[in-house]
């Protein structure tokens, strides 16, 4: 059995930067180190995170004064970012700039007197971060039904979230020129998920099998999963290398393999290894 690995694949450069600033604060700070929720969507990597002394707090009340907090890469509301001011925290802000571009765009359109929709997840932490800076009067929409109900606006402003794929933002994008006489659209899409996007489409065309890599919390890791199903490969999720079987692999001669923007080197290269252990028969299940 043949295995084969994208050129994108892991972390992000938004994910990266998060943690290593979060890693440079636990240096700098003898106080305690915290994320509001967890700093990356991936259990393995958070619990690796906590025996580095960087703990996940559940809300702001939650982090002592005096302590640190490091603004994860999805952004946190701005009114979020003045309570941890007034309690005193130390913020270290690791928002990815793609998110910071969204968020601020988010602003511009709100102030001019745009109705803005954001197209994305609403309960994904990066699209709360982003309503934030409508004073939460963003609507947010992710399907076609949602857009059906939105009534006829005059000045209307769109917001993408940076992890979704190309063709639902313009689909909906294009069934939303008929509510508005005045339509303007910021692409605030990361460029480097659309590559591993389209990278692991043209892998899953080629391929017996897709194997995708990440957290079953990670939104664009499901994504990608979905877009190798799409793209009519049989196609499993998995969050460590524990979880695949030998039994899936029967009959199969290439099998690929991605992982998503939060997903560490080190889960990935697990998976990998028991992998290539399996096609040399090393290891039974």
């Amino acid at each position: 059995m043949k295995v084969i690995l994208p050129k994108y694949a892991g972390f992000c450069f938004g994910v990266k930067r998060a943690l290593q600033e979060a890693v440079k604060a636990t240096e700098q700070d003898t106080q305690p180190v915290f994320s509001l929720g967890p700093l990356i969507h991936n259990p393995q990597e958070v619990k690796r995170l906590a025996e580095e002394g960087i703990a996940v707090a559940e809300s702001i009340e939650d982090i002592p004064a005096g302590g640190t907090l490091v603004i994860r890469s999805h952004g946190l509301a701005p009114e979020v970012v003045e309570e941890a001011r007034r309690r005193g925290l130390n913020i270290v802000d690791a928002t990815c700039p793609l998110v910071k571009n969204a968020q601020e765009y988010a602003q511009l359109l709100h102030d001019q007197g745009y109705s803005v929709v954001v197209i994305g997840d609403p309960n994904h932490p990066e699209i709360k971060s982003v309503t934030g800076y409508t004073e939460h009067e963003a609507i947010v929409i992710n399907d076609e039904s949602m857009v059906k109900k939105l009534p006829e606006m005059n000045r209307l402003g769109v917001i993408l979230q940076t992890t979704l794929q190309l063709d639902l933002c313009q689909h909906i994008v294009s069934l939303l020129l008929p509510k508005a006489r005045e339509l303007k659209v910021f692409n605030t899409l990361c460029d480097a998920t659309f590559k591993r996007q389209q990278e692991a489409l043209e892998m899953a065309r080629k391929v017996d099998m897709m194997i995708v890599v990440g957290g079953h919390n990670s939104a664009n890791t499901t994504h990608l999963a979905e877009i190798c199903r799409s793209a009519g490969s049989i196609t499993y999720h998995i969050e460590e290398a524990s979880e695949l079987s030998e039994d899936w692999f029967k009959n199969c001669k290439v099998v690929g393999v991605t992982a998503g923007a939060s997903t560490p080197s080190w889960v990935l290269n697990e998976a990998v290894e028991r992998l290539k252990k399996m096609t040399e028969g090393e290891e039974k299940g």
